[in-house]
């Protein structure tokens, strides 16, 4: 079956050599190689490429444009930036049609939760909105330390810092404490924030494959000697593969190294673990086995920003020297007291970690019945789809949500084009008929690209 305007190829041909053009613009973007020359400058006038003054012609604007423009042509609509009418849970309503929803961190059901909402609608009754200053001069409220001091109790540990974004957490943390002496080694999947708190440090980054604890052992043992500090860090689950490290084995190399440990509990915290307290009580493990506990109140915490956890020289030093802490505002009262809230009723009602986790392996179970490939996933909350192509990825991501299925796309550059996929995030919330039908679809339209 052919279509009209490229005689004699057929849908798929057309396809790919759509995307292979569309991948061959993404290179040339990134290498700038599509930018003319400068204009001669007038009498007076600093010769300068126009691509070094325009937004328009930024590598990333183009990027972005190409990009859409491919999708334009492949008939494909954008999956971003759709309007949530409400409350975004297992189910959510986007332009006035219910979908089950599968493109929120709200693992735990805690975001929209009445007592969550009645902490926070209670918060600004009291403080207002806003702290309106940095938490060190006139911004501090009991309700920051109360929250910082379960969260501190949840780990273990002496003490905990909130800030008001979870990506600046990682950011200012690693910025901070290591500089142009330092080494910092961390998994080759690990979130962006990561990565840019060791650029801003400047300190030497060395990337080690997926879980490898052998590969970061051989790393440390020829490279240890070389510099001051050295800092190792992983996540507790990889939020595009839903898998999680042999945290125990990383503990040990670290001692035997004497480097500093650092997790991401991002996607882990309210997950992991048989009450939820993550990958320390997966393993068994006590706070003090890791130097640095980091973690976001936007996912199972129904807030938003991060927080880090350790000893209690780590967080006084991040309290008075952290630029990230130091100069931005305190985070709002009802974000704090909805997250604080949301912790409170994580240990009040264990079940919803069992839910989480039971929902989380059914989907999974159910999906690698149905012959898809999940990858490394565990079933902990994070399940992708591996497609193989961008395209086909947008396109089936497109197809269920036609049938009332709400998940999003990770399509090339975001991840490797083989690498493609859906990627579903389960709510205790969702019912096992749910996630059924989500899978038969899933199954259904993969069998018709």
């Amino acid at each position: 079956m052919t279509r009209k305007g490229l005689p004699g190829l057929t849908a798929q041909i057309k396809d790919k050599l759509i995307q292979q053009a569309l991948e061959r613009r993404l290179r040339h973007a990134e290498q700038g190689s599509q930018v003319a020359a400068p204009a001669p400058a007038a009498a007076g006038e600093v010769q300068v490429a126009e691509q070094h003054y325009s937004f328009r012609l930024h590598p990333g604007y183009q990027q972005i444009r190409i990009i859409n423009d491919g999708a334009a042509r492949l008939g494909i609509g954008s999956p971003f930036f759709k309007l949530h009418d409400g409350t975004a849970g297992a189910v959510t309503q986007i332009a006035g049609r219910e979908y089950v929803n599968y493109s929120s961190y709200n693992y735990l059901g805690m975001s929209g939760n009445a007592e969550v909402a009645g902490a926070a609608k209670a918060a600004i009754d009291q403080y207002g909105t806003s702290v309106s200053a940095s938490r060190l001069v006139s911004g501090e409220r009991p309700i920051h330390r109360q929250l910082e001091q379960a969260i501190a109790k949840a780990y273990g540990v002496d003490d905990a810092i909130a800030m008001v974004s979870g990506h600046a957490a990682n950011v200012t943390t690693i910025g901070h404490l290591f500089g142009p002496k330092d080494l910092v080694l961390h998994d080759e999947l690990i979130h962006n924030s990561v990565v840019e708190g060791i650029l801003l440090s400047g300190a030497r980054r060395l990337p080690f494959p997926h879980n490898d604890w052998a590969a970061l052992d051989a790393i440390l043992t020829e490279q240890r000697g070389q510099f001051e500090r050295v800092l190792v860090v992983l996540e507790g689950i990889y939020s595009m593969d839903g898998d999680y490290p042999d945290l125990p084995r990383f503990v040990e190399i670290k001692r035997r190294h004497k480097v500093f440990l650092m997790v991401d509990e991002a996607h882990s915290f309210g997950v992991m673990g048989k009450t939820g307290l993550g990958i320390r009580e997966h393993f068994g493990l006590s706070g003090g086995d890791v130097d640095i506990w980091m973690g976001t109140l936007s996912k199972a915490l129904a807030g938003c920003g991060g927080y880090i956890a350790g000893e209690t020289a780590l967080i006084e030093h991040l309290k008075f020297l952290a630029p990230g802490f130091l100069y931005s505002v305190g985070m709002p009262p009802p974000v704090a007291a909805a997250s604080l809230a949301a912790l409170q009723l994580m240990f009040a009602q264990p079940e919803r970690v069992s839910a989480l986790q039971q929902r989380g392996q059914f989907f999974l179970e159910q999906a690698r019945a149905g012959g898809i490939d999940t990858g490394t996933s565990t079933g902990l909350a994070v399940i992708p789809a591996i497609i193989g192509s961008s395209v086909k990825a947008a396109r089936l991501s497109a197809a269920l949500f036609e049938r009332g299925i709400n998940v999003q796309p990770i399509l090339y550059p975001a991840v490797p084009e083989k690498s493609a996929r859906l990627r579903f995030f389960v709510s205790c919330e969702h019912s096992e008929a749910q996630i059924r039908a989500t899978v038969d679809a899933l199954v259904e339209e993969s069998r018709r690209l």
